[in-house]
């Protein structure tokens, strides 16, 4: 994992926030593998756009090289984990994702979303 001194931060893989978004993005594409066919133009491809793109804004917050750029990007890494937390609930709501899948995926996303808040207000 991320070596905390941050002059060993080289590349974006680097960032323990980066690295849990991976880990994150894989757990929810196993979840929704799981889901009904009919779900494959609804949420199965919301959850699964909107989680990549959250180490994918921040690995291209980080190539920026502007902390207010990279700060920009990180909001929109956010946002898009909110999304993927909106569309969480909905597949629980609608019995798609079970207690103990839907309550991990949510433990992990607000551990992130609390990495991200901290991040972020180091940038600016």
């Amino acid at each position: 994992m991320e070596n905390r001194d941050p002059s060993k931060i080289k590349t974006f893989r680097d960032l323990l926030i980066w690295q849990k978004a991976m880990i994150f993005v894989t757990k929810v594409y196993k979840a929704t593998m799981k889901y009904p066919r009919s779900e494959t133009m609804g949420l199965i491809s919301q959850l699964r756009r909107a989680s990549v793109s959250v180490p994918s804004n921040i690995a291209e917050g980080f190539g920026r090289h502007a902390q207010r750029d990279f700060a920009r990007f990180m909001h929109f890494a956010m946002g898009s984990l909110f999304e993927v937390q909106t569309q969480l609930e909905i597949s629980h709501n609608l019995n798609m994702l079970p207690d103990a899948e839907y309550n991990e995926l949510i433990e992990d996303s607000k551990e992130m979303e609390r990495m991200m808040s901290s991040f972020i207000r180091t940038l600016k």
